[in-house]
């Protein structure tokens, strides 16, 4: 079935497009009518994605060739919907140095790598639209979160000087900052389930976070905070971050 409800003429290239989070914003605008470029790994996902409209690049983001490969197999997006992320959840002295490697790498470097390659064309239109998953944990740590927590960090860090970069060429950057979303990213992250107990009555539904990207589409916002109160927990951070961290400590972790 092919979804054809609405009419849009946009384009949106969206990034992890085959699980969570991206995987529901990519059906969301297949049925609002946009044309949507899915890349991800999972060829059966992909598969299932391009049975409903989508047109389907599978890709492996981390191999540098593989962005130029995306580059040739599209047009110039009117919209970029960055939503590939992986994380490991363990404390500093557990992760390996591949899990770091791979949350960096993925979670940091990637968005960068594709925007430094989309921007030209997108400039030259005077046009787009920049919309990057982030995560509250880029505001405020929690144990067992460090690296993951690093890499969102970093995504802030960039996205706040890039909107400044973009403001005169009419390219608004959106980043969104959910807290912890009933995903099977949580599963993979830790296998142990701890987290997901801990945080159980505060999990994001997915639907939650794909209405405000599709809120942010339509009407563009430096940034999004899920749930809203977040948004308050990490003003108080900055203002008493000792305070934050001890009640953080206690509310995300029991002791071992």
């Amino acid at each position: 079935m092919v979804y054809a409800y609405m009419n849009n003429n946009k384009t949106v290239l969206i990034t992890g497009a085959t699980s969570g989070v991206g995987y529901a914003i990519t059906h969301k605008l297949l049925m609002e009518g946009y044309t949507i470029w899915a890349t991800g790994r999972n060829q059966s996902v992909l598969a299932e994605l391009e049975r409903h409209g989508a047109i389907i690049i599978q890709a492996d983001l981390s191999q540098t060739e593989e962005l130029d490969r995306i580059l040739l197999a599209i047009d110039t997006p009117d919209i970029v919907i960055f939503s590939a992320g992986v994380g490991t959840f363990a404390y500093t002295y557990e992760a390996t140095d591949e899990d770091i490697e791979n949350t960096m790498d993925v979670n940091v470097l990637v968005p960068m790598q594709l925007t430094r390659r989309l921007l030209p064309r997108m400039m030259a239109k005077n046009n787009g639209q920049l919309i990057y998953i982030g995560s509250q944990a880029g505001k405020v740590a929690t144990p067992k979160a460090s690296v993951y927590a690093a890499s969102k960090h970093a995504l802030i860090g960039y996205t706040n000087a890039l909107r400044l970069e973009l403001k005169d060429f009419n390219i608004p950057v959106t980043t969104i900052h959910p807290g912890p979303i009933d995903t099977p990213f949580l599963d993979l992250a830790d296998e142990t389930g701890d987290y997901r107990t801990s945080v159980h009555r505060h999990l994001l539904p997915v639907e939650t976070v794909v209405n405000a990207i599709c809120q942010a589409i339509k009407k563009p916002v430096r940034e999004v905070n899920l749930p809203w109160y977040m948004g308050i927990t990490s003003k108080l951070y900055a203002l008493m971050p000792s305070f934050i961290e001890r009640v953080g400590h206690k509310f995300f972790f029991k002791k071992e």
